[in-house]
Formats: C-alpha cells, structure tokens, sequence
C-alpha cells in the first residue's frame, strides 16, 4: 500500500539510528564535516548498492534526478561525486564495519530456525573466497600479476539465511587458507570450505573449539585406514572410513583420527571425498552439508561492489547491507537467484 513514501524511506526506517550514530561518534566520523554527514554518505552508497549504481558519476546521476525527493529519502544535503569520492577516502571504514556487525546480530535471529536443505540443528557456515579485478594503473598496491591487480574478499556466510557474518578485503596474492587465523570457531557450530582450506595445524583448531568442519580432500593427503563403517551404496555413499594421517608432519598438526567419506555424483560423473571430525552424523548428511557450500558461490554472483574500487575498505560493508536490508525489512529470507546452466 502507498504510504506517500518512497521504498528506499521505508526501507531506510528499519535501520537502527542510534547504533548508527554510536558507531559514528566511535570514530569522530562526523567530525569537521561541513557537506556531507556520515548518515548522507551510507545513504548514498546504501542506495548505490540497491539499485546497483557503477560509478560515482552514476550516483549523483540518479540522486540529482530525484532532487525534490532526496529530503524525503533521508538526505540533509545534495551529493556530488567528488565530496562522496573525498568521504569514502578519508572517513574511516570501521564505521559501517561496526554498523553491519549490528545489522547481523539484528538479523540472524529471524533466521536461526529456517530451513537450510539438510536436517541441522546446529549453526552452518560456509567460508570461500573471490577475486575481484582492478586496473593495475589505477591500483599499483594491488599488484596480483604481470599486468593484472586484484583484490580478494573472503566471506563467513551463514547459511541460515544466507547472511555473511564476516568479510576480510586483502590482496590478490593471500593464500585463502590464512583467512582460518582471523576468526574463532564457534563451539557446536559446522564449518563448511573448499580443498583450498586444508591446513591441519589451523583444522585442529576447529576440533579444539568444539567446532566441526567437513572439507573436501586433496588427492596428495596421505592417510591410513584404522576402520571401514557400513554404508548404503544407494544413496551414493560410496565408503565412510576413519583414518589417521601418516606423514609426521600432519600427525603433528593433527594428532586425532579424521572421519573420510566418499560420494559418488552420479549426474556429473565425479567421486568426492571429504574430511571431517564429525563422527556422530550419518555419511550421507556429510555430504548433503558439503552441497550446501554452493550458497556462498550464489552469494558471490549476487553481490554488487560499486566503483569505482579505490576505497575497497568500504565495498564490505556497504554490500554486506543489501542482504541484511532484506532481512530486516518484513523478516524476508534474502533470495539467491539460481545459478544457471553453462554459467
């Protein structure tokens, strides 16, 4: 129903004002600001990232198009590019950081108890990366090849909800699996990653938290069968096993036994094996937890990371809101449109 107001009003309304200012005071993000108050500029780029503006000069396109409505949208003052441009480089990013790491602990309860595709009582995340391209000439600190720069963005994301819980922005260059030594493990909860996560020493630490990770496994891991369980080879479980590591290194790393499962994907004609110190679930629930990491690639297909990219610390936290504006508003699951064939 029409209210006399725009969406962007309506939506705008379930931002909690106070935490926003509280993050704002934290920082001094107001402080000397003449034109463009630190409430404007998440605003813009609030608005940026819903209706997927590309440019600086794209936003103040639209917003100066809309002029007599801007006051009605929130704006205390008009938005040019190149005092957006000033903000996003001086002003400091762990204010919208802060403010995001509220939208999540407003939002995930909504969607502690929904559905995720398997039968899981406890938290499930996925944890995966992707890179984001840059001009070198623009981004000489970003180098990542001869001539090509580039920016990874590793991403937390809770399935329950699809709502990232945490984002670190680092160079091309990082290995994904040092990404493991920026967050603890939450005790109960399963960790879900990709063969580029391997790192014994850093999965034993999941195991010391109380945590649970179910990761695929490399083809040079060297392991020894101790016990072979049954399985129903119908379900495509082709072996669930526990096995030790061999090589003294890894044994040193992680001394405890390791749960190996294998699966046969009869549509794409592959055999998966996976790693995991969870030895209570069944075999096939390990798997259907695996198939559940194709969230976090949607995720990434979804997301929009505005340009231009020389303020990369605040692209996080601005594209972590669209999601999270979903959720508040009317406790609407965030929708991942389905990955379409050949894509």
């Amino acid at each position: 129903m029409n209210t006399g107001r725009t969406v962007f009003s309506q939506l705008m309304d379930y931002l909690p004002t106070y935490e926003f200012q509280k993050c704002v005071s934290r920082y001094s993000g107001d402080y000397r600001s003449r034109n463009l108050s630190c409430r404007d500029q998440f605003l813009a780029m609030a608005f940026a990232q819903l209706t997927y503006r590309e440019s600086l000069r794209d936003i103040e396109t639209c917003l100066r198009s809309i002029g007599s409505k801007l006051y009605h949208m929130g704006f205390r003052s008009a938005v040019a590019r190149s005092t957006l441009a000033d903000a996003n480089e001086s002003r400091d990013w762990r204010i919208y950081a802060d403010f995001a790491q509220t939208l999540i602990a407003i939002a995930r309860p909504l969607y502690a108890h929904d559905p995720i595709g398997v039968e899981l009582n406890q938290s499930l995340y996925a944890l995966d990366s992707t890179t984001i391209d840059l001009c070198l000439s623009l981004f000489p600190w970003a180098k990542f090849r001869q001539h090509k720069a580039a920016v990874k963005v590793h991403t937390l994301l809770d399935l329950h909800g699809n709502i990232p819980s945490f984002i670190r922005i680092t160079d091309g260059k990082t290995s994904d699996v040092n990404i493991l030594d920026e967050f603890l493990p939450e005790a109960g909860a399963f960790y879900v990653m990709d063969r580029g996560y391997i790192d014994f020493a850093r999965l034993f630490v999941f195991t010391l938290c109380s945590a649970f990770f179910v990761v695929r496994t490399k083809e040079n891991v060297l392991l020894e069968r101790r016990y072979s369980h049954p399985v129903n080879k119908f379900t495509g479980v082709r072996s669930d096993q526990t096995v030790i590591l061999t090589t003294i290194e890894s044994a040193k790393a992680y001394p405890d036994p390791l749960r190996r499962v294998s699966y046969l994907d009869i549509e794409n004609e592959r055999r998966l094996k996976f790693l995991t110190n969870n030895f209570q679930l069944p075999a096939l629930m390990i798997a259907q937890i695996y198939k559940c990491r194709w969230q976090v690639e949607l995720f990434f297909e979804s997301s929009t990371w505005c340009t231009p990219s020389y303020v990369m610390e605040f692209q996080a936290p601005f594209a972590l809101n669209r999601p999270l504006l979903g959720s508040l508003y009317g406790s609407v699951r965030p929708y991942i449109a389905p990955r379409l064939l050949g894509a």
